[in-house]
């Protein structure tokens, strides 16, 4: 990878409009973008310093309410579906507690800093996106048009379904789970938000799949055939990572499992374009 990843440095090096710059001076350069993405990043987190109550209280331990509209929209899903209460989560019974000095203050820093940068996601790619630019030819450019839009739409989708769909899952499950009657749970502020936060970031991240499938196609790295022969596998590890996150039943694994095997099937087509592309361009190209 830091082969590659130097091999790319070196190819784009000369095709910046001002090639003579030393690499300290591209450095600097790179520090205005990160200033500037810090700085969006800071407004981002006083916007939900702001409004602090709200998220805390309505939207990260929304999972813990009964009334959150997963267990809500599930529920009237199974009715209509004959299910009874087949598709509904258990109610969750569990006692938060703080154990650190600053345990709450940290988890507060951290909300609002993670908060912030899902605000300023658009904003920070588009100048890492101003950064690599530079380096890209004019068919490379064109080839990206619309680029910012796709990896903020496909993050943002991402993390609702992290939050919608895998947080409540993986919540529900973890508060209903006992290895004896005896047992009462007791979760720490920091030992919550430390489990269902990367979980909707990691979403958000996950979903940017396809992209990262169709660049890597771009570079030869990957192909369509290739993704196609090892969909199998691909595939049995999404269910069984549905499996461990959804409850035991075969219709939530399946509820959770669907989005992320779309994404994969969506790689593929975009492989299968990006190679129907390079052999108009070069018909001797495989």
């Amino acid at each position: 990878m830091i082969k590659l990843l130097l091999n790319i440095f070196s190819k784009n090096v000369g095709k910046f409009p001002t090639a003579e710059m030393s690499f300290f001076e591209h450095l600097d350069e790179l520090r205005g973008h990160i200033f500037k993405s810090a700085v969006a990043i800071a407004i981002g987190a006083c916007a939900v310093a702001y409004f602090n109550n709200f998220i805390v209280r309505r939207i990260l331990m929304g999972p813990m309410h009964p009334d959150f509209p997963t267990y809500t929209f599930l529920c009237k899903v199974g009715d209509k579906l004959n299910l009874g209460s087949t598709l509904c989560l258990h109610q969750i019974n569990i006692k938060m507690q703080s154990n650190a000095v600053g345990g709450q203050f940290g988890v507060y820093f951290n909300i609002i800093l993670i908060g912030g940068f899902i605000l300023a996601f658009p904003y920070v790619f588009w100048q890492f996106w101003k950064f690599i630019k530079p380096g890209l030819t004019t068919t490379e450019i064109k080839n990206t048009k619309g680029v910012i839009f796709w990896v903020s739409f496909l993050f943002f989708i991402g993390v609702l379904f992290g939050y919608y769909v895998l947080a409540p899952y993986t919540v529900n499950f973890f508060a209903n789970f006992s290895l004896d009657d005896n047992i009462e749970n007791l979760w720490t502020i920091n030992s919550y938000f430390n489990t269902i936060v990367p979980l909707i970031l990691g979403a958000g991240l996950s979903f940017q799949l396809p992209l990262v499938m169709y660049f890597l196609g771009k570079a030869d790295i990957v192909t369509a055939s290739y993704l196609r022969r090892v969909r199998k596998y691909a595939v049995l590890i999404i269910f069984i990572i549905a499996g461990i996150i959804a409850p035991p039943d075969m219709l939530s694994m399946i509820i959770c499992a669907i989005p992320l095997v779309l994404l994969y099937e969506i790689s593929i087509l975009l492989c299968k374009r990006v190679e129907k592309k390079k052999k108009i361009v070069d018909p001797e190209w495989s």
